[in-house]
């Protein structure tokens, strides 16, 4: 495997430059991110769900007791994101329980339920009490009936309008999660009128990864993954709400190529978004990726570099969630850039951006290959888009 001090020495400056200008948080030692599957029961049959999830509750999933020592051993990570999610997390009746232990072991809480009828406002009101901060719903097209078969639930596009309207009552702040597709890119511009009329303070955009049920040949292709990269860039100056770019580290690539573009300077200062928000669940400086800054926990207890990339390093009700997210040797591999193979390792923003380890899992077997929905050319100057 090709060390950096191999490279060009171009290459190697400009690597030096992402480093020196991005504010570097020990993702060795604790994820900034926690997302916890807590149940896989849920009542959608959504056509990409990573969970793949199931109608009923896994008869094997975390118990209460269990999961309440799980969250007493995440509190040895510090005060990390914990995203209570599923399936519909609404559906595991100590939800709350859980939600207000953590709360008060320091945790920042967010909840993602499935738009079903159990997000009552009584409900979002008791998650509020109980210590969420940022409650987040999927809402994948602009129109009922794109989002709908998206769902295979009709009235689903309604009723996560309704709830969202609802957690805004309730002093919650929201969040909208898109998965970007064959189905919704020639109308992912007018996503951006509904995100504005939510008031939500996110909007977290998926790139699809085959896992689960989702299907590669749903994906949108290298060359439209950078055009919808460079289209977000441009929103993300003018937008009233923060954009997170979830499963598509490349795009971190584009917004330093075009602010540097715009500056015109070798100097690059540019973090990611990093807004303050009311809510506590700000940004980090820092690129999070699969297992770097990410951590995920399945509903049985696995725990893994993300729900993206289903590779299980050990079990919490066997091993120490701590001391698998700090030395085991899947964690560590994605932790060390200089494992990454293919044009990855000869890119010079690899250690800015990484690609997508759970899209090189799904489409090539191998979690250190290149992501194969990069459309750059580490050895020409523009990517293949500009």
């Amino acid at each position: 495997m090709p060390h950096p001090n191999h490279l060009s020495p171009s290459a190697t400056a400009e690597r030096q430059i992402h480093d020196h200008h991005m504010q570097v948080a020990d993702f060795s030692l604790a994820p900034f991110t926690i997302a916890w599957e807590v149940t896989r029961a849920c009542a959608y049959a959504c056509v990409h769900c990573r969970a793949d999830a199931q109608h009923h509750p896994d008869p094997a999933q975390l118990t209460t007791a269990e999961s309440l020592r799980l969250i007493d051993r995440m509190k040895d990570f510090g005060s990390p994101i914990l995203v209570f999610t599923g399936g519909d997390p609404m559906m595991r009746r100590d939800l709350f329980e859980l939600i207000d232990y953590a709360t008060q072991k320091g945790l920042r809480c967010s909840l993602t339920p499935t738009a079903t009828t159990l997000p009552t406002p009584e409900r979002l009101a008791k998650a509020r009490e109980a210590g969420i901060r940022r409650i987040a719903l999927s809402l994948d097209a602009p129109t009922p009936e794109v989002h709908d078969r998206f769902r295979q639930v009709p009235g689903s596009w309604e009723r996560t309008m309704t709830i969202l309207a609802n957690a805004h009552a309730a002093g919650l702040s929201s969040q909208v999660n898109t998965t970007v597709s064959i189905h919704n890119l020639p109308i992912l511009k007018d996503m951006v009128p509904f995100i504005e009329q939510v008031q939500a303070v996110q909007w977290s955009v998926f790139f699809l990864v085959p896992t689960g049920r989702a299907q590669a040949k749903n994906m949108i292709t290298p060359q439209q993954h950078e055009e919808v990269f460079n289209w977000l860039y441009d929103l993300s100056t003018q937008a009233p709400f923060d954009i997170k770019v979830t499963a598509a580290p490349m795009y971190r690539r584009v917004a330093i190529q075009r602010r540097k573009a715009e500056t015109h300077t070798g100097e690059v200062t540019f973090q990611g978004a990093g807004f303050q928000y009311a809510d506590g669940l700000d940004r980090p400086t820092r690129g999070v990726g699969d297992g770097n800054g990410f951590l995920f926990i399945s509903h049985i207890g696995d725990v893994q570099p993300s729900g993206f990339l289903p590779i299980s390093a050990g079990n919490v009700r066997n091993d120490d969630v701590v001391e698998v997210y700090r030395h085991s040797e899947l964690f560590k591999n994605l932790r060390d850039i200089h494992q990454i193979k293919g044009k990855c390792q000869a890119c010079s923003f690899l250690s800015v951006c990484g690609g997508s380890r759970g899209r090189a899992y799904g489409l090539t077997g191998d979690y250190l290959e290149s992501d194969p929905a990069c459309a750059y050319d580490p050895e020409a100057e523009q990517p293949h888009a500009r």
